[in-house]
């Protein structure tokens, strides 16, 4: 769990390592592959997938454009990281949506 609170820290130095234990809770057997432990922001279908199950269904986001939007916002703020710690992501898409506490 700390590797993952410290990787989200180095974007929210404030980051709350209660809200990101529930998204690694959440996460849970995606996080044991290396590979889907991993968000590719080159791939459309998976960022498609990241705003259907995370933007939409578990943050309740009904505005796909926004949640692209977010995404891609997302993807530019974690550019330098050729290796995006997808709990670290989802993080920041709950936090550029404003829904850290409805976690």
């Amino acid at each position: 769990m700390s590797e993952y609170l410290d990787d989200v820290k180095r974007y929210d130095p404030n980051a709350d390592a209660a809200i990101v234990e529930k998204i690694v809770k959440h996460l849970g057997i995606a996080l044991r592959s290396r590979d889907s432990s991993l968000v590719s922001c080159s791939d459309p279908s998976e960022l498609a997938r990241v705003r259907e199950k995370w933007c939409e269904k578990k943050l309740g986001n009904t505005n796909a454009d926004a949640g692209d939007e977010i995404i891609a916002r997302v993807c530019a703020e974690m550019g330098g990281d050729r290796n995006k710690n997808r709990v670290t992501f989802y993080y920041l898409v709950a936090k550029h949506m404003g829904k850290l506490t409805d976690l």
